[in-house]
């Protein structure tokens, strides 16, 4: 449960920011065409995350006519948060289908991603906690993020400019009791995960290879990127057979080891870490179309020592993931030495057991061969 605040909500909480439709409440600055989702691409954000029309129950999440939910594969790991993924794509256009990079998505497209803590993981009846929702606006000069923080009855939730602090409570998946302040970015740090290539803020999930697969179960969407492609709203296609899929990292089933620790660190680490990234000065190439072990750190040295490294050789040791830098950053919530460096303040354990499994397993050494 949310066991208090430490916020950083903008102005917007003052007199603009009423809720809803009520008659009461006081006009947003923002212009919303009649009739369904949307915004005006010259316009200014909205103060209040209902004037989009995205949801017809914000409390319960469930979108409005012509948003789409979607899931992703392995999503990317948010202290151990819940996420509810929506898409809005204007009536009459369509995103254009890439097999690598994001979807190229017409101006007037939303992507919303709610933030949500369960109070016990183990009972979905037990209720939750609603956090945040952020969205992506594609206007007509690109991209732009903001931060939505709902009230106190998880009814409405407010533009966050300068971000928030969150205090939460839960019980985690093994019955204990876990707590977590959740940081809400500002309006510029979303930039730092989302400037995923050529520092152009951009969609990180809607990805061919992290959206196919089922919808979600209250969905009923029985393949995601099918049925975008059945409602007009996803063009250019090849055959299903062709579509790239990355696996579930915690799914045996779904892929080998190697596949699905290589799709954790995709959509965790290499929006930074890509040729075209903002971090693409470590050399580190961490995308899962990397096919060269050397690139994605197998027996690669650090850029700069420091205590990123650990003293630790290389990024990936064969057999030795205590050995390895990867393992120490994602092992550790020092601001100085994590990775991801935003985005977290605890460790995923079951994502790193995965990264850990993989680099036990490898075979080879990385000492020089006589």
């Amino acid at each position: 449960m949310r066991a208090g605040w430490v916020l950083g909500i903008t102005a917007a909480l003052a007199p603009a920011c009423g809720g809803g439709d009520d008659d009461d409440a006081p006009a947003d600055r923002c212009v919303v065409p009649e009739g369904g989702p949307g915004f005006d691409p010259d316009g200014p954000m909205c103060d209040r995350l209902s004037s989009y029309r995205l949801f017809d129950d914000a409390n319960a999440q469930a979108p409005a006519d012509g948003v789409v939910p979607f899931e992703l594969n392995t999503p990317l790991f948010s202290d151990y948060a819940d996420k509810s993924r929506f898409l809005f794509v204007p009536p009459g256009e369509a995103m254009q289908w890439d097999d690598v990079e994001s979807f190229a998505m017409p101006v007037g497209t939303i992507i919303a991603k709610t933030f949500w803590y369960p109070h016990d993981k183990r009972d979905p009846a037990a209720g939750r906690d609603l956090i945040e929702t952020r969205i992506l606006l594609h206007r007509a000069d690109g991209w732009e993020a903001a931060a939505y923080v709902y009230d106190d009855a998880d009814e409405e939730a407010h533009l966050a400019v300068a971000g928030a602090r969150v205090d939460v409570a839960w019980t985690h998946d093994d019955g204990e009791a876990r707590t977590v302040e959740f940081a809400v970015p500002d309006k510029n740090q979303c930039k730092n995960c989302h400037e995923e290539l050529d520092d152009t803020v951009g969609p990180l999930g809607p990805k061919a290879r992290h959206m196919n697969r089922a919808g979600r179960a209250d969905s009923g969407i029985d393949d995601q990127l099918q049925h975008l492609i059945d409602a007009g709203a996803l063009a250019g296609a090849p055959a299903p057979g062709s579509w790239p899929k990355a696996p579930a990292f915690d799914d045996p089933d779904a892929g080998t080891l190697e596949a699905r620790a290589r799709a954790w660190l995709d959509i965790n680490c290499a929006h930074c870490h890509n040729p075209r990234g903002a971090a693409r000065t470590s050399g580190l190439d961490l995308s899962l179309a990397q096919t060269e072990p050397y690139e994605y750190g197998v027996c690669k040295g650090p850029v700069a020592a420091g205590m990123g490294s650990g003293g630790r050789p290389y990024s990936i040791v064969p057999g030795d993931p205590d050995q390895s830098i990867l393992v120490y950053r994602l092992e550790s919530t020092e601001a100085e030495i994590k990775m991801p460096e935003v985005g977290r303040s605890l460790v995923h354990e079951e994502g790193v057991a995965v990264i850990r499994a993989w680099i036990a397993a490898m075979k080879g050494s990385c000492e020089p061969q006589p």
